[in-house]
C-alpha cells in the first residue's frame, strides 16, 4: 500500500515541477496580453497655464487648461490586421483633446497606434498615423512591456513624430506600489501644424503662406508600475510656439501654450487601483503558480521518498511455524 501511494506522489511531483517552468515560459508570453477592446480615458489639467489668444495673437495666462486623452480598442481593426500579421495585434484609436478654461477647444489630435498585444512592440499596417499623417513607428507609445526592465526604453513622440530615447531614473514608492521612474526630454523642434485649428477660416495651409512655423518641446515624466507596465502617474512641462513671418507682425516668436500638465487626481486613484488589480492577476502567471507548483512538487517529492524509505525498513510479517502431527500410537 505504501509503495503504491508512493508511486503516485511521485507522479504528482514530477507533474507540478513540470507545470511549473510551462506555466512561466509557455503560458504566460501566450495568455497575458493587452485586451483589444480596452477603452480608457485620462484627464490631465495645467493650472496657471500660458495660452495663445488667437483674437490679439498674444500670449496670455490662464487659470487652468484641461488635456483629455482617450484610448479606444478598434476589434474589428485588430483582427483584419492579424490575419496578415499573423499574431496578436491591439489597434488603439486615440484622440488627445486640449481645451481653454472657456471649455473651447485649443487642439484635436487623433492618431491609431497599432501594436503587438504581448510585447507591446509597434506593428505596422495600412491605417498606422498621427493627426492623419502616416507614420512608421519604433519604440513603445502610452504602455510599456509586461515586466519592465530598469533601463532605457526608446520611446515615440507624436508631436515630433519621431523616437527618442526614454530614461529610466530609479524606482520609487507611489501609493502603495513600487513603480519605475522614467524621464523623456524633447528638445525644441519644428513639428507640423494640427489639421484642426483653433480658429474658423485658419488651415494649416493659410499659416504655412505666412512663413510661420510651429515649434515644440516637452519634458514628459511617467511612474510605470513594472509587473503591468502600465503608467499609474505622467507629468509634462509642455511648450509650443510659432516663429517667424507676417503672421506674428514682426515678433520673432509668440508663445502657444505653456504648461505644467498634470493627472487629476481622481484619475489617478481610478489608475492606481485598476493597476493593482491587474497586477495580481500576471503575478499569478508569472510569479504565484509556479513558484507554487515548483514547491508543491519538492514537498510531494520528499513525500514519495518518505513513504518509498519507511516501506523499506519496515520489516515484513514473521513467518508461522507448521508442525508436523505426531504419529498417532498404536
Amino acid at each position: 500500500m505504501r509503495r503504491t501511494a508512493s508511486l503516485v506522489l511521485l507522479a504528482l511531483a514530477v507533474f507540478f515541477a513540470a507545470l511549473s517552468p510551462l506555466l512561466r515560459w509557455y503560458a504566460y508570453p501566450r495568455l497575458v496580453k493587452v485586451p483589444a477592446d480596452e477603452y480608457q480615458t485620462m484627464v490631465l489639467q495645467a493650472r496657471d497655464a500660458t495660452l495663445l489668444d488667437y483674437g490679439t495673437m498674444k500670449a496670455r495666462t490662464v487659470p487652468e487648461i484641461t488635456v483629455v486623452q482617450t484610448l479606444k480598442g478598434n476589434v474589428e481593426a485588430a483582427r483584419r490586421i492579424e490575419r496578415t500579421a499573423g499574431r496578436d495585434v491591439v489597434v488603439w484609436d486615440g484622440l488627445s483633446y486640449v481645451q481653454g478654461p472657456d471649455g473651447k477647444m485649443v487642439s484635436r489630435i487623433p492618431e491609431r497606434y497599432i501594436f503587438d498585444a504581448h510585447t507591446q512592440e509597434p506593428v505596422h499596417a495600412t491605417g498606422e498615423m498621427v493627426d492623419g499623417d502616416p507614420v512608421t513607428r519604433t519604440g513603445i507609445e502610452f504602455k510599456w512591456p509586461f515586466l519592465t526592465q530598469k533601463r532605457d526604453y526608446e520611446y515615440f513622440d507624436a508631436q515630433a513624430r519621431a523616437t527618442a530615447p526614454i530614461h529610466y531614473e530609479g524606482t520609487r514608492d507611489f501609493r502603495g506600489l513600487t513603480v519605475y521612474y522614467f524621464e523623456q526630454t524633447i528638445p525644441w523642434t519644428r513639428v507640423p501644424l494640427p489639421k484642426v485649428m483653433p480658429v474658423a477660416g485658419i488651415t494649416p495651409e493659410s499659416v504655412a503662406k505666412t512663413g510661420t512655423t510651429r515649434w515644440y518641446t516637452t519634458v514628459r515624466k511617467f511612474w510605470v508600475e513594472p509587473v503591468t507596465g502600465a503608467p499609474v502617474y505622467g507629468e509634462e512641462i509642455h511648450k509650443e510656439e510659432l516663429r517667424g513671418g507676417s503672421l506674428l507682425g514682426g515678433r520673432d516668436r509668440v508663445t502657444v501654450f505653456a504648461g505644467h500638465v498634470k493627472m487629476r487626481e481622481d484619475y489617478t486613484r481610478h489608475t492606481v487601483d485598476l493597476v493593482k488589480s491587474q497586477r495580481r492577476l500576471v503575478l499569478l502567471v508569472t510569479s504565484y503558480l509556479p513558484w507554487g507548483f515548483l514547491c508543491l512538487g519538492v514537498l510531494l517529492l520528499s513525500l514519495s521518498l518518505y513513504l518509498e524509505a519507511r516501506g523499506r525498513r519496515t520489516p515484513g510479517p514473521a513467518p508461522v511455524r507448521t508442525e508436523e502431527p505426531e504419529p498417532l500410537g498404536s
